[in-house]
């Protein structure tokens, strides 16, 4: 199973993915963005977004699936991925190739997450690529919060300013049948 933990920067994916690493310790975290600044090494994103190369996209399906088949029997998966076209490539993708992909959505309103990411440090002592990475974030604020309303029907939606890390793990392993 791979556990799809979406929402804005600043949702909380972090922090839910280490409660559901907790409770599922055998569980494998893979981040996507990692994928991204590795390949952005060898490969510019010319729009300064690593989701928009195909070869991202393909390289996320493939770690995922390769994971999963001779390493993990779940993955957690905390990756903001709100263009709709992309979405539907990676989450379609796997489930294709035969993946349950539980798809969980950290709905938060936007003043909420304005606030914590100008209050998030993501590069302790390199304040010059915080920055950087903080105004990435809040210039995507609307899009994701936008994206919320046209997400697929399965979609398991939460609302982590108003539930503890405990509560959201309760709810996502409800919803993957855990």
């Amino acid at each position: 199973m791979i556990i799809w933990l979406n929402g804005a920067f600043g949702s909380g994916k972090t922090t839910l993915t280490e409660e559901l690493h907790r409770r599922l310790p055998d569980a494998v975290i893979f981040d996507p963005e990692h994928v991204g600044y590795v390949l952005t090494q060898a490969v510019p994103a010319p729009t300064g977004d690593f989701q928009d190369l195909p070869s991202w996209r393909h390289l996320v399906i493939e770690h995922a699936l390769t994971l999963h088949k001779f390493r993990a029997t779940t993955l957690i998966v905390p990756m903001t991925l709100v263009n709709r076209q992309y979405f539907h490539e990676i989450i379609g993708s796997l489930r294709e190739a035969g993946e349950k992909v539980v798809h969980v959505f950290l709905d938060v309103p936007a003043v909420i997450l304005e606030s914590r990411i100008k209050s998030q440090v993501v590069t302790p002592g390199d304040a010059e690529w915080d920055e950087r990475a903080r105004q990435f974030r809040l210039k995507n604020i609307a899009r994701c919060v936008a994206a919320a309303k046209e997400l697929p029907k399965d979609t398991v939606m939460l609302r982590s300013d108003l539930m503890d890390p405990s509560r959201l793990a309760d709810a996502v392993l409800a919803a993957a049948g855990e």
